[in-house]
Formats: C-alpha cells, sequence, structure tokens
C-alpha cells in the first residue's frame, strides 16, 4: 500500500493506514441510517467489537442517494455474532453471513474477510481462478483489500461519524470514477459477476469506468459462462431494476457481456421492430422505479424473451401445429433454452408464461370471449403488453385503442362494441329417435 499521506483536509491517518475522514468533510447525515442498521453496530460496540457500515449504503449516502441496503462488517465471526443477537440466522456456504432481523427490515452482517491464499481448508479457487468458497477472516484492512470497487471499500462507524477510507475511495466518488482495487484481471477472474456489476454500478451512479478497469472486460467475457445460473440471475435482476436498465442494456452489449446472459438480445436488437420494442419495455421499467412504482421481473423478462417466443411459435405454427399448442410448445422451448444461461425462477417463468398465453386472446373481440378475460387474474399486465406490441408497430394501435376503451365502457357500451362472430359455428349434433319396428303379433295385440 502507498504510504504517502495524500492531500485532503480534515482527513488523518490512523494506525492501520487508512485515510479517517471526518464527519466536517463527508457530511454524511446520520438521521439517513435506518434504525436497524444502527442498533445492530450498537449491539456488536458493546459486546466488544468493532463494526462499520460498509459498502453501497456509505457510497449512496456520500452520493446524496438514499441507501436500499444496510450491510455491515465486523471483526466478530459468524457465530459470535449470531449468539448476540436472538434474532438472527447463520447463512450461506460460499460467504457465510449473519442475517440480523429487526421487525421487517433485514441487516447483513459479514465478518472482515482475509486473503484467501493463506487458509487453504476455508477457501477453495477453481481452475480460472473463481473464488468458489471463501470464509477465510482477517483485518479490516484486509477486508478493504477484498472488496471489488474501492466506491464499496468505506466503512462508516456511526458511534464516531468516520469513514475510513483504505483506497481513496472517497475522491473516486467525488471525481465520477468506478476503479477496481487491485489488477482488474486477477479481480474480474476471482468473480466474474464483477464485470456486470461494473456495468450496472456505471449507469446506476452516473460514474464512469477508470480505463484500466473497463479494458480486460470483453476479453475476459467469456468467464460468465463458469457461473452458476442462478447467481447470474440475482444479478441481471439487480441491473433491470435499477432504474437505469437502457443505458445497462446498451452497455451490456458494447461490452460483449450479453453473450451468456441473453444472446438472442443480439438477433432482436438488430430487427427494428424488436429493437423499438425491447427499448420501449426497458424504458418502462425504468420509469415506473424512478418514480417510486414497483416493477414486476416477469413482465420484463417476458418482454425481453417475446420476439424469441413469436420466432419459435411461428416456426411450430409453419409446422403444421395448431396456433394455441404450438403457442405451448414455444413457451417451453425458449424458458429451457434461456435456462441454460440465465435460470429465471420458476415463480417468474409462471407468470411469463401467463402473460404470452393472453396474447392470442386479446385479437378477440366478439361474444362472451371479452368479458371473461377482463376477469383473467392476469389481465393487466397481458394489456400492458399487449399495449407495448401497438406501440412497437408489431399489432395495429387500433386494437389496444379497442381494448382500453372496452375496459373503460359500461356494460351496454361494451356490448354495442363487440364484433360480429365470424368463428364458423359448429353444427349441434341432433339425436335421432329409434324407430321400433313391431312386428305382427305386436300389431295384433294393439
Amino acid at each position: 500500500m502507498d504510504t504517502k499521506k495524500p492531500s485532503h483536509e480534515n482527513a488523518d491517518y490512523i494506525n492501520h493506514g487508512a485515510l479517517s475522514i471526518a464527519h466536517k468533510t463527508h457530511k454524511i447525515d446520520r438521521n439517513l441510517l435506518s434504525n436497524a442498521a444502527l442498533k445492530t453496530t450498537e449491539g456488536l460496540h458493546k459486546a466488544g467489537f468493532e463494526a462499520y457500515i460498509v459498502g453501497g449504503a456509505v457510497r449512496d449516502l456520500l452520493l446524496n442517494r438514499t441507501p436500499k441496503d444496510f450491510d455491515v462488517a465486523t471483526d466478530a465471526t459468524p457465530e459470535e455474532v449470531n449468539r448476540i443477537f436472538r434474532r438472527s440466522r447463520l447463512i450461506g456456504k460460499r460467504f457465510r453471513l449473519v442475517h440480523v432481523l429487526f421487525g421487517d427490515e433485514t441487516i447483513e452482517v459479514s465478518t472482515f474477510r482475509g486473503s484467501h491464499l493463506e487458509a487453504e481448508g476455508d477457501s477453495k479457487v477453481t481452475d480460472s481462478g473463481r473464488i468458489i468458497r471463501d470464509n477465510v477472516f482477517g483485518s479490516i484492512a484486509d477486508d478493504a483489500v477484498r472488496r471489488d470497487f474501492t466506491a464499496n471499500a468505506l466503512y462508516y462507524n456511526p458511534a464516531s461519524q468516520e469513514v475510513l477510507d483504505f483506497h481513496h475511495g472517497y475522491a473516486d466518488i467525488k471525481a465520477g470514477v468506478l476503479r477496481m482495487i487491485g489488477k482488474p484481471e486477477t479481480r474480474y477472474a476471482e468473480d466474474p459477476v464483477r464485470m456486470l456489476r461494473a456495468v450496472r454500478l456505471s449507469a446506476k451512479l452516473g460514474l464512469k469506468i477508470e480505463p484500466n478497469t473497463q479494458a480486460p472486460i470483453a476479453k475476459m467475457a467469456d468467464l460468465l459462462q463458469d457461473v452458476p445460473p442462478s447467481r447470474l440471475f440475482d444479478e441481471m435482476l439487480k441491473l433491470f431494476l435499477s432504474g437505469h436498465a437502457m443505458e445497462s442494456v446498451t452497455a451490456l452489449r458494447e461490452q460483449h457481456l450479453h453473450h451468456g446472459l441473453l444472446p438472442m438480445l443480439d438477433v432482436v436488437l438488430e430487427q427494428p421492430m424488436g429493437e423499438r420494442f425491447v427499448m420501449l419495455a426497458l424504458q418502462n421499467t425504468d420509469d415506473r422505479i424512478l418514480s417510486g412504482k414497483s416493477a414486476n421481473p416477469s413482465f420484463l423478462f417476458a418482454t425481453l424473451l417475446w420476439h424469441e417466443m413469436l420466432t419459435a411459435w411461428n416456426g411450430y405454427k409453419t409446422e403444421g401445429h395448431h396456433a394455441i399448442p404450438a403457442l405451448h410448445m414455444a413457451m417451453t422451448e425458449v424458458i429451457a433454452t434461456q435456462a441454460e444461461k440465465l435460470a429465471i425462477h420458476n415463480r417468474y417463468t409462471a407468470t411469463m408464461k401467463e402473460i404470452w398465453g393472453l396474447q392470442p386472446r386479446f385479437e378477440q373481440r366478439a361474444g362472451k370471449r371479452p368479458f371473461g378475460l377482463l376477469t383473467h387474474p392476469r389481465y393487466r399486465a397481458g394489456y400492458d403488453f399487449l399495449l407495448l406490441r401497438c406501440e412497437s408497430g408489431e399489432l395495429p394501435t387500433e386494437l389496444g385503442e379497442w381494448w382500453t376503451a372496452f375496459a373503460d365502457a359500461d356494460g351496454e357500451a361494451r356490448a354495442a362494441m363487440l364484433q360480429a362472430d365470424t368463428a364458423p359455428k359448429k353444427r349441434r349434433k341432433r339425436n335421432r329417435k329409434k324407430v321400433v319396428a313391431l312386428d305382427d303379433n305386436s300389431a295384433d295385440a294393439a
């Protein structure tokens, strides 16, 4: 570590080599901290341990953003943390952590990490350099080295209101720079997901990726193939729900990272209609999140995979399959293919199938069918999906306008809007009465 003291007003070096930034410099408002995070650090302090709010929460506070989550780092082991807090549980195998529960809020507590090279039994690394198990503990300085970006290696002590900065992350944040700690090639090999995180944080926070941090990404993108699909899904979900999905997808393509995640995205974005549809969906998601509304991951992934699904559906129909069976065959195929790269959780794929499955029903505007569709639990999601298809030019605008008017109308007006039912009506089979022949004896008896 460079021991030369950087020029920084109201900052001092403390004995373990970190820059100590006083409250009058960083100006973090303690009132913006969650009570759960404060109680967690206080509990650890009372038990005689170090405890700091760390990572994204500190970074966001310095960027005048409201943190979504609060993480705490400490020198207490997971077992010690678990004993201190009655409502807590040990989690994780790759990284052992503790979740401390306060009502609806959960604080994630990690023990300071040490070098994974020091203790073979508690650390496991693949041939490519990826760390797949890491439960080696160390000092706060060791922990700072192990973090990904300088902006995430800041430790805030609520008691003293000082920020400890081991890698000049404070200066990088103020300069609008996202910089990797250590040699980027080595850090990406340790955890390829860091490449996705660089793209996401750059788009979300408006930080420019430092040139040396950016340079290896495109050539190391193939390492993402070794990451468990479930972990890739979690990171991609954060990216798409960051409020800056459009910029993120553009950056993914520029860095050649999307091939191992959404390989069909390139094909879609090369088609004018497909590109417009995806970009409208991403913009819609960004607008909802930035306005404080929730966004449905199922809806988002349904839009991203729609044109791939549409191609498969048309293919099955061309082979001679009826429309609805062909649709279900296409759904199964596309989701299975996608699962090989990015495992979308079952709770999302079920809703995706419902949204897709409703689309043919929107083209049926006669008889009782429209009334039945309005009562479907997924009607609203299916309707919003239909409007995107109309806005992108895939379907006539008139179809979306008709459904908007139909949903807003009263009973009589709805009935007047219905189209003539041109579907061929099935002929009802009439049971013929059996003619019982009377034999001669019967006739005589009559």
